[in-house]
Parts: structure tokens; sequence; C-alpha cells
């Protein structure tokens, strides 16, 4: 079980270790939710003037959020149903990249096509401040989010992480690969694909960056993922489609590199048709933190935070887990004693997995989305 392995202590070792340099951006001051809780039963809710207002704006406009990834679908509706708020859902697959330039894209735009909250990779969030993008929130549970995975001022912080592996279709795989090395074997020529495009989605980009720890690489050299993917492509081996639960069913895609989470999402859907393994490569065990932000121009401002306490409540947190999330509260939650057992089974054995730095990410993010045509050459489409 993940929670009993050295990983879980290699994990709190980073929360705690981890130095991010101070990220520049604007100076606005964040809001932070009340979170003195009533002394008596008549006294109101703290969080009523919030929830009040979040209603009166009536929508929630999201992007990025497939309901298959983490349990988001059951998290959007959880939104819904407790707060009878309605959420507009913007392209799901959105990458992270897509996702910054559908803010600058809808700057004055108060209508439907504008996000009010963001979910993107690590180095992302750091982007996102320093483009001035993202505005400042610090939710009741603050304190509980480990300090080296949030900004300071509460531009963004992080929400789950997961981990790296690969997703087989095993009607169509005999031979399952174990490592990064086993798929460059001619066995899987046409088989191999990532979850995203390398050049805007952060799943593609740390999926590269992950193939660089397994094949000479390290955490501050992410050029060797690019020479592996050309290598993978020069083989035949590579396939340049996004990979989806449907191209992976259907045999487009028989392999995937993508989070556990997903894997392990896929695998429970499909239910044994077509029948999935989900296997964590023996190197290269790279772990990727997501984070969240409230958008700069959020059209329904209140009702972006009153969807941030959700996801951040122990509720929410264990929305992400049943999804096989790891959520970002969750040594906190384990000392209180509110994750069930059954949870903690089944999330996948990830021992020996490494957790980059917010500028050792940021560097290997600007390698790779630079370098993947000229290197690679796969132009990566739906």
């Amino acid at each position: 079980m993940f929670w009993k392995t050295r990983s879980h202590w290699q994990f709190v070792l980073f929360m705690l270790a981890m130095a991010l340099v101070a990220a520049c951006g604007g100076t606005a001051e964040p809001t932070a939710a009340p979170t003195t809780a009533p002394s008596t039963e008549t006294e109101a809710d703290p969080m009523a003037e919030l929830i009040a207002a979040a209603q009166a704006e009536g929508t929630l406009t999201t992007i990025a959020l497939p309901h298959d990834w983490c349990n988001y679908g059951e998290m959007i509706q959880s939104y819904k149903d407790k707060y009878g708020i309605e959420v507009n859902e913007l392209d799901p697959n959105a990458g992270s990249n897509d996702e910054l330039e559908a803010v600058k894209a809808n700057m004055d735009n108060p209508g439907p096509q504008a996000p009010d909250v963001l979910d993107v990779g690590f180095a992302f969030g750091l982007q996102a401040k320093n483009e001035s993008l993202i505005q400042p929130y610090k939710v009741a549970t603050w304190d509980s989010i480990p300090d080296s995975v949030k900004d300071a001022e509460g531009y963004w912080y992080g929400d789950y992480y997961g981990v790296l592996a690969f997703s087989v279709n095993t009607d169509l795989v005999e031979n399952v690969p174990q490592d990064w090395a086993d798929l460059l074997k001619p066995e899987y020529a046409g088989q191999v694909a990532l979850a995203g495009d390398p050049r805007s989605s952060n799943q593609a980009i740390q999926s590269v960056y992950a193939a660089a720890l397994a094949t000479g690489g390290s955490l501050d050299d992410a050029s060797a993922g690019l020479t592996f993917f050309k290598q993978l492509n020069d083989a035949g081996n590579f396939v340049p489609v996004i990979a989806k639960t449907g191209t992976l069913a259907q045999g487009e895609t028989p392999i995937v590199v993508n989070w556990t989470y997903l894997g392990l999402t896929d695998r429970d859907t499909l239910d044994g048709n077509p029948p999935i393994e989900v296997v964590v490569p023996a190197s290269g065990r790279f772990g990727g933190v997501y984070v969240q932000a409230i958008s700069a121009y959020a059209p329904h401002p209140n009702a972006a935070k009153l969807w941030m306490e959700h996801l951040y409540s122990d509720e929410g947190q264990l929305i992400w887990l049943k999804g096989y999330c790891h959520p970002i509260r969750y040594e906190d939650m384990l000392a209180r004693g509110v994750i069930p057992a059954d949870m903690l089974a089944k999330l996948p054995d990830v021992t020996g997995a490494v957790f980059p730095t917010l500028e050792q990410l940021d560097a290997a993010k600007t390698v790779i989305t630079t370098d993947w045509d000229s290197i690679v050459g796969a132009d990566v489409t739906e």
C-alpha cells in the first residue's frame, strides 16, 4: 500500500524541504475565508456571506476538467448539489497552457467563455502569476497546505499529485512493458502515445521529463527525454495522437503514458472490456503536482472562491482521493483520522518517485516545449 512505503516519507520530506524561489508577480492583497467557527448554535455560519454572494452570481465557469480526471465528475456534481450553483464547463480536454490562453483571450469578456478557475501543472502556476492572470485567495484550510507547494501570497496552491505510469490494453499487448526502455522494442510498433501535446500539455511535458530520468538525464536535464522520444518516433513506435480512454480501448493507442490516477480510472471504467493494466515503470518514477488558482478576470469571483473552499475541504479532498489522486492536505487529514482505510488500500505503490522543484519544472518545461518540434519532429494532434 502506497502510504506505508518509503515513497510516502520521500514525499513528506519533499514537502518539508523543497525550497521555492519567491515568485514575482502582482502585489494584490489576498482575500481569505473566515476561519472562526460559530461559538453558539444561533451564531451565523462564517461562510454564509460567501455562499450568499456565490449563489447570487449563480454560475461557475471551469475549464480543462474531464469528469474522469481525479473524480472531477463527482466533484462538480457535489458542488452543484451543495450550493445550487450551475457549472459551465469549457473544453474538458484543454491543456495547462490552453487554460492560460483562455484567460488572456477573455480578459474583457464577462460571458460564458471566460474561465473563473484554473487547474494547471505546477510550473504553470508561477507563469500565471508572473503574467498577472490570477488573483490571490486563501482558503479556510490554508495552513494545512504544505508551504512548499503554495504561493505565499495565495495566488496558487497545490491540490493533488500522481505518478506517471503506462496504461496498457492487454487485449492487444501481450508482453506488458515494465520500464521506459521497453517501449523502444520492435513489438510495440505503432502502439505508444502520450495523453497530451508536449508543446502545451503539462501531463505530456512531464511524461517527456520522466523519460529523461530513466535514460541518462536528471531533474536538472530534461533534454534526454526529447532524445528518447525521437528514438521512439524514429522507430515507428510513437503514435502522434492525444490518447484518451476511447483510443486506449479501441486500440488506436494501446500503450498510453499518463498519470496513475487516470490509468486506474480507465481500468475501472472499462471494467475488463478491454482489460487494462497500469504499470508504474521500474525507473524514472516521476511525481507531478497540480495547482489551483482563480482567474484575475473571473466573471464569478465569489463562486470561484466557494469552489476553492469546496475543493480544499475534507469532503473535496476525499473526492479527489476516491479518484486515485493524492490530495495535498493528506498529512493533516491522516493526523485527524478522517481518511477511510479502503481508499488508502487502493493507491498504487510508487516507491522511489521523485518530485522536481518549481525551478526544475520551469526549466524542463521551457526545454521541452521549445525543442520538441526540432528534435522529435512529431506533430501531436487530436
